[in-house]
């Protein structure tokens, strides 16, 4: 057997709302979901797992890929929601997108405080 990468799970302050910010701003159907875990289901059968720990979250980078076309929506639902975007992952060029590495990318934060990445070309 290959490997492949299966789940990771992600602190949230409300579980709940970070798993539909997921879907919603990715368009993402909802996933079973069971214990402390609410489930978001990636296409390529990653499973997102949100649950709520008694500690202090710390902040982690999530990066995705996406076609041209979820990118445009995404940034479109971004922009009309309020949310804040930079074009850099130091946070200096607010209101942006970058033309890094051949492709369009932004950065935001997530209901938690995670800093997301979303690009429509890999890095290597």
């Amino acid at each position: 057997m290959t490997i492949t990468f299966n789940h990771t799970i992600i602190a949230a302050k409300d579980r709940n709302e970070s798993a539909r910010f997921f879907r919603t701003l990715f368009e993402l159907p909802e996933a079973p979901s069971w214990g402390p875990f609410t489930n978001v289901q990636l296409p390529d059968g990653v499973l997102l797992q949100f649950a709520e720990p008694p500690v202090e979250i710390q902040m982690q980078h999530y990066a995705f890929l996406v076609d041209d076309d979820l990118f445009d929506r995404v940034y479109r639902r971004l922009r009309e929601q309020g949310i804040e975007h930079w074009a850099d992952p130091q946070l200096t060029r607010p209101n942006e997108t970058n033309t890094e590495h051949g492709g369009r990318g932004v950065y935001f934060k997530d209901p938690a405080g995670h800093g997301l990445e979303m690009i429509t070309r890999p890095y290597l």
